[in-house]
């Protein structure tokens, strides 16, 4: 019979063992609970905000998200990022931000995705500049 695949090939270092105490006990202060632990973790990132209109329904997008891994057996575990527009962002200083702005979309995913350990992820983004960054992290 071949092998199952591992579900929580990283989640395993932050919910398995004694060792592990305080971390689940943060993850416990956020919702988990015992029937939890043994779930996949799904970071689900957003670049959500009320600057600009491309992203105003990534919120509502990200809880029929969240409803989905549930559905699916995993755990989500919604965080944010940025988003710059360049409808507003053009023609003063702002514009220098544009472009690097996709940089930091992509690193602050990837940093929330590897130091929380979470096992996978949905990205949700809405615009020409968080998109890619989106991407990017993947």
């Amino acid at each position: 019979m071949p092998e199952q695949p591992d579900i929580k090939p990283r989640s395993r270092d932050v919910t398995d063992g004694l060792e592990k105490a305080a971390a689940r006990g943060m993850l416990r202060a956020v919702g988990m609970g015992d029937d939890d632990w043994a779930k996949p973790q799904i970071g689900v990132a957003s670049s959500w905000n009320e600057i600009t209109p491309c992203n105003l329904s990534l919120d509502r997008l990200a809880k029929a998200v969240k409803n989905g891994v549930h559905a699916a057996g995993g755990y989500p575990l919604e965080f944010g990022t940025i988003s710059v527009s360049d409808g507003i962002s053009m023609g003063h200083e702002g514009m220098h931000f544009s472009l690097v702005s996709r940089e930091v979309i992509a690193d602050s995913v990837e940093t929330v995705m590897m130091a929380e350990r979470l096992d996978g992820s949905v990205l949700l983004a809405g615009c020409d500049k968080s998109l890619p960054g989106m991407l990017m992290a993947a």
